[in-house]
């Protein structure tokens, strides 16, 4: 172990992120009813250019109005690139109300980027009066967002969390792929005459989740296009999580049950972790550093894995 010690992610659960346009108002409440984690209201992708305005004025009044229970909600503003994004951010924290938990910002490139809005909403916050911090997650979309996902990762205590956005990143690296997540037609090897697909977001997954991991924030998997494909919506949830993920986003409402069975540990899971951290401890009582467990060696690194998820599954219990 590092002399510096891993720091641990902000204790919420954040197995599914509902994404909903802000020009659909009519949606929200439903939203607010689902069994999302976290709410996720768009200015962004999902809204025409003509309608940002209302959208975000939408937003803003649904803040306040509708009850959004436990929910983490989150807005995803434009960005930085646009000419939207400093009317999205001072025009919720002047305007809506303190319910507000968090600012999404999607293709984040560099630190820099981070520090140009950390740095308004601060100035707001100040000058608003604003009681409650507005937290940060963050969107890698782009082949500079994950060459610089450390630094990225690092460069605010606001960040909670951040997802991976296959689309854009598809097309920033220039990815021959018009499919958003999910295994990929040509993306394939030939053994002994059979197909087999791999993965092709594996590799930035897995440079996310370390980001993360090493600054304290949540990883997050981000869109699967093909919502009538549940199969493949959990193969790729499922992979997700066996890399460190903690959710995913659901671009559709019946996504959420599938992300919310997929990232919450089983039964089955749960007590077998609880029996290793028992046989540990009977372990340490007896002086012994390791002891075996159904046939399978068991030793300290055993007992951070199956702590992880009993901490997950206790997590979730208490919402």
């Amino acid at each position: 172990m590092s002399f510096r010690l891993q720091p641990a992610p902000p204790a919420r659960p954040n197995r599914c992120q509902l994404f909903g346009p802000g020009s659909r108002p009519a949606i929200f409440e439903k939203m607010a009813a689902s069994d999302a984690d976290v709410i996720n209201l768009d200015l962004e992708d999902s809204v025409a250019p003509d309608d940002k305005a209302e959208a975000r004025s939408n937003i803003i009044q649904a803040i306040g109005d509708i009850d959004w229970n436990s929910k983490h909600l989150s807005v995803r503003i434009n960005g930085l690139d646009t000419p939207y994004w400093y009317q999205d951010v001072t025009g919720l924290l002047e305007n809506a109300s303190d319910r507000l938990d968090q600012i999404m910002i999607p293709k984040v490139g560099c630190a820099a980027d981070i520090y140009a809005v950390d740095a308004l909403v601060t100035a707001v916050e100040s000058a608003r009066g604003r009681s409650k911090p507005i937290a940060f997650e963050v969107i890698i979309e782009s082949a500079a967002g994950l060459s610089n996902v450390q630094e990225i990762a690092a460069a605010s205590p606001r960040l909670q969390a951040m997802s991976l956005g296959a689309a854009d990143f598809a097309a920033s690296m220039g990815m021959q792929t018009t499919g958003i997540g999910g295994t990929q037609e040509n993306y394939y090897m030939i053994h002994e005459g059979r197909k087999y697909w791999g993965d092709p977001w594996h590799w930035a997954q897995t440079a996310i989740v370390a980001a993360c991991r090493s600054h304290g924030v949540l990883p997050v998997d981000g869109p699967f296009g093909d919502f009538s494909d549940d199969e493949g919506f959990i193969a790729q949830a499922r992979r997700s999580a066996t890399l460190g993920m903690v959710g995913k986003w659901a671009i559709h409402p019946r996504q959420v049950a599938l992300a919310n069975r997929v990232f919450t540990p089983s039964a089955e899971q749960v007590a077998e972790a609880r029996e290793i951290l028992a046989a540990m401890e009977q372990a340490k009582r007896d002086g012994a550093g390791a002891t075996v467990y159904k046939g399978r060696l068991v030793d300290i690194a055993s007992i951070k894995q199956a702590e992880v998820i009993v901490k997950q599954a206790d997590l979730i219990a208490r919402t």
